[in-house]
């Protein structure tokens, strides 16, 4: 076994300084967006795709717009219901497309998806015309690439169904959150379970590949008992994947974090209950978050894509792109004047083919994304993998690793790192723990607009 970077005392500290506050960070991605800053001079997308070595790319469609900002949310939306804000912002989306497929086309998409925001609030024309620029523009092939989109109870129709089923849509993924109308209420979410049931049935007369149902623990007022009933109200209708989020608040989001300090955290305690009851009931953990069934996934003859998300080409206001050097985006705002003014400027922008604002990836930065995107999830870091891509061993360059491996926190077998069923709840603190220190210097110093 790879010795120990701490001596017994030392490692009993760390493990304690990691299992004493396990949600301290969510790493969505590494570096996060609050790490980007302006590209001077702006890179030129020619250039960055043109040199881009991932064999297949992943395209993403960015609609950032809801019905309504959830408490928790600080994710780049705007509550905006009007249909022809929508079809101006698909223009440029179009516009958008337009430029960068002579940049992308080269190669083929293993993986399209469509996020937001809420992408099923747009009209049903509007939502066809995204696939439409997706196949005709971008050149996706949509018998070779998994499809995934967004939606909430609400914005569920047969007619966007139907439009969904005709591009072959593999997985179908609905915010629920809560089936308690309290607990809904509670996070600014106006949200009737009778409308959560309708929305449900009716996805389940499509019978998607994969629907993926999203709930949240750690709600005010929520206890865990309570949390279990939403999560078997959700197991009832057989999803094939279910993700189990904890909450998160931030000063900018609506429910403030002395709102869930006032009552006594059961995030750990909800946790543990729900890997109990989803293992019971045939779901296997992929990651913190992730539990679907084994068996879960399309039909369709999909074309290999590397989990470390390189080669993603981020379409719409908000959307992030990733190769293998470059992260980009567009600017990053949670208040509504910030992301109004943000969204105003990408519909009124003519030129989409530089990058202007993002993070040119050091090869520290590289090799850290690169541990963290694997080992993160159930399926581990290959340590061949890591000696092939950087040409030197995991454990010489970050020896503090096998704290995760004395802790019990992390195994190595047959030369896959990954983290042990308890480890794995504890992936956000870890996560935290190996951020670079450069990295955490320029997230501090980001002042979210």
């Amino acid at each position: 076994m790879t010795l120990s970077s701490f001596s017994l005392e030392e490692l009993h500290k760390w493990k304690d300084s990691i299992t004493a506050h396990p949600y301290r960070s969510y790493l969505y991605s590494y570096p996060h967006k609050t790490a980007y800053s302006d590209l001077q001079p702006p890179m030129p997308l020619e250039t960055l795709w043109r040199d881009e070595p991932a064999e297949s790319f992943f395209l993403y469609m960015h609609i950032p717009f809801c019905g309504a900002r959830c408490g928790f949310c600080n994710l780049f939306t705007l509550p905006d219901k009007r249909a022809n804000v929508h079809a101006t912002y698909v223009d440029a989306l179009e516009r958008q497309a337009k430029q960068w497929a002579e940049f992308t086309r080269h190669k083929p998409y293993a993986r399209f998806a469509i996020g937001g925001g809420t992408p099923t609030l747009l009209a049903a024309d509007q939502l066809r015309r995204l696939f439409h620029i997706a196949v005709d523009t971008m050149g996706l092939d949509t018998n070779t690439a998994s499809i995934s989109v967004e939606t909430s109870p609400e914005t569920i129709t047969e007619e966007k169904l139907n439009i969904l089923k005709e591009y072959t849509v593999d997985r179908v993924s609905m915010g629920i959150q809560s089936f308690v109308a309290a607990e809904s209420a509670a996070i600014y979410r106006p949200q009737n379970p009778d409308e959560v049931y309708r929305a449900l049935e009716l996805l389940g007369k499509y019978d998607f590949p994969i629907l993926n149902l999203d709930l949240i623990y750690g709600l005010p007022g929520q206890t865990v008992d309570s949390w279990l009933y939403s999560l078997n109200q959700a197991i009832s209708f057989e999803p094939e994947e279910i993700f189990i989020y904890p909450l998160y608040t931030r000063e900018h989001t609506i429910v403030k974090p002395g709102d869930i300090q006032r009552q006594d955290d059961i995030r750990l305690d909800c946790y543990k209950a729900a890997g109990q009851l989803l293992r019971a009931r045939g779901y296997r953990q992929y990651s913190m978050r992730r539990f679907a069934k084994e068996d879960a996934g399309t039909a369709k003859p999909i074309l290999d894509y590397s989990c470390q998300e390189e080669g993603m080409v981020g379409l719409g206001c908000g959307a992030r792109s990733y190769t293998r050097h470059v992260h980009y985006a567009s600017r990053y705002g949670v208040s509504r004047k910030a992301t109004e003014s943000i969204i105003a400027d990408y519909v009124a922008t003519d030129r989409y083919d530089t990058a202007d604002y993002g993070i040119v990836l050091s090869l520290e930065e590289q090799k850290r994304r690169f541990i963290l995107k694997a080992i993160l999830h159930s399926e581990g870091l290959k340590l061949e993998d890591y000696s092939q891509r950087f040409g030197q061993s995991l454990w010489s360059d970050y020896p503090e690793l096998s704290n995760l491996l004395h802790s019990g926190l992390g195994q190595e077998e047959d030369g896959i790192l990954r983290l042990t069923t308890e480890g794995m709840g504890y992936s956000d603190s870890i996560g935290d723990w190996f951020i670079s220190g450069e990295i955490r210097e320029q997230m501090e110093r980001f002042v979210l607009p």
